[in-house]
């Protein structure tokens, strides 16, 4: 196989102003041209090469695929070639293992199946969900506080009645007034447009919007008796048809409130699967929220009817009570079931798979991050597992291996790779005291668990064959 690798792009013509880019790769390294800049990557200062897949835009196109590089101690970033605008493309699957190919033999990388990024992955969507969700419930908080406003406003219009010569100026704006008018035209619009009634003189108003309906309904010449209340114009009565204003009730506000609580609910949703997801590695998938979806469009089936009848008497009224009781207990099921569905493992499951793994992988890659006496000049690239005392080793396998002296090793704590340790930002770190030097020991989280874990029980049969040490 050949050591040099390149590929080439000329923008198209309606892309005129795009610069010319190459991408090529030698035994030296990765090489990007574009017009304005040239950048070298050396293989030994990559990691790793990951395809990333972006959602199709329409769900009868393809998913496009590109390629990023993830440096040892650098952010990862995408190479502008090569592209594929879709799933199946067998020239694009050429050049990545072509590329890969060539890491292996200079980069000293592993074989092993390239990773796959998709919008799916973890630590993805942060930046929107961390906005949409306090949105939504902004939302659902002012809709829910201006339910008893709008209650009060409903019920006064529901009460208003006609003024007359008695009333106060200070009650008039309370009571109806009723004004006679005549219609000099209509104007009916497209459904979607706005319909008007325009009055003679422009009096009491000059016109007023209308729905089309109501102003194919009215004629113009045709005289009317407009009603006022608060200043605003509520109803239009003519001889053979009547408008009357929409007015917000308590019930649509309190159903609108609930309907931008469960719409909070989906982001959410997704907030907690990256949250519990956040130890996976980039190319793993989060599970699909579509199960916490439907159990929050089956709530909406019983929390958007009984907020639009009942708005205020919510915690008053028995049959709401009852009603709020029971679709309680309908959404607290079906949010366990999602849970169990995308969460939960199945029982037995994990129990075999790391039963397997550890009868398989007897040499986990892990790194301590100081030198010692075990680590020389941090010559260790895995752990050793193979029925023996654990040990470091320089490759996969007991080739000069160095036995870890687990009754100096106390665990202290267990956190996820930092900037600052040179290490893959998907490993853990377990920080522990050898003999009061402090140490510390990165690997994968599920090898890493596993190594303490033989370290432990290591530790233990040492100490018991050795009561005195």
């Amino acid at each position: 196989m050949a050591d040099v690798w390149s590929v080439t792009r000329r923008p198209r013509w309606r892309r005129v102003l795009w610069p010319f880019v190459r991408v090529s790769a030698d035994a030296r390294g990765l090489h990007v041209r574009t017009l304005l800049r040239r950048q070298s990557v050396p293989w030994g200062d990559i990691a790793e090469l990951r395809v990333h897949q972006k959602p199709a835009r329409t769900p009868w196109t393809h998913t496009p695929r590109r390629v990023s590089l993830v440096p040892h101690y650098e952010r990862e970033r995408l190479l502008p070639l090569p592209r594929s605008r879709s799933s199946d493309n067998p020239d694009f699957d050429a050049e990545v293992e072509a590329l890969r190919a060539l890491h292996r033999r200079h980069g000293a990388a592993e074989p092993r199946k390239v990773p796959v990024v998709s919008y799916r992955a973890p630590r993805r969507g942060w930046a929107g969900l961390l906005v949409v969700c306090p949105v939504l419930l902004a939302c659902a908080a002012a809709a829910a506080g201006s339910v008893s406003g709008t209650a009060s406003d409903e019920q006064a219009w529901k009460s208003a009645t006609a003024c007359t010569a008695r009333t106060p100026a200070a009650e008039r704006r309370e009571c109806l007034t009723t004004t006679p008018a005549v219609i000099s035209r209509t104007e009916a619009d497209r459904p979607k447009r706005s319909s008007w009634l325009y009055f003679t003189d422009g009096r009491p108003v000059e016109r007023l919007e209308v729905p089309r309906d109501a102003a194919l309904e009215f004629e113009g010449g045709g005289s009317v008796e407009l009603t006022f209340w608060r200043g605003r114009l509520m109803k239009v009565s003519g001889k053979n048809h009547v408008w009357r204003q929409d007015i917000t009730t308590a019930g649509s506000t309190a159903a609108w409130a609930a309907a931008f609580l469960l719409a909070a609910g989906c982001p959410a949703a997704h907030s907690l699967l990256s949250l519990l997801g956040r130890r996976l590695r980039d190319d793993k998938e989060l599970p699909p929220v579509i199960p916490f979806a439907c159990a929050l469009a089956a709530t909406a089936l019983w929390l958007l009817p009984l907020c639009y009848l009942h708005p205020t008497t919510l915690l008053s009224s028995p049959v709401a009570i009852t009603w709020l009781a029971v679709g309680s207990l309908v959404t607290l099921g079906l949010l366990a079931g999602a849970w169990h569905t995308t969460c939960a493992p199945v029982p037995g499951e994990a129990t075999e798979k790391s039963a397997a793994e550890e009868d398989e992988e007897k040499f986990l890659p892990a790194r301590f991050l100081e030198d010692t006496d075990y680590n020389p000049r941090g010559f260790g690239t895995h752990i050793v597992l193979d029925g023996g005392p654990p040990a470091v080793a320089p490759g996969p396998g007991r080739f000069a291996a160095k036995p870890i002296p687990v009754q100096r090793l106390t665990l202290k704590s267990l956190r996820r790779a930092r900037h600052t340790d040179p290490v893959d930002r998907h490993w853990d770190v377990a920080e522990l005291d050898d003999a009061g030097t402090p140490v510390r020991l990165a690997a994968e989280p599920a090898d890493l668990a596993r190594i303490l874990r033989v370290l432990a029980l290591e530790k233990t049969s040492v100490s018991t064959a050795n009561p005195e040490s």
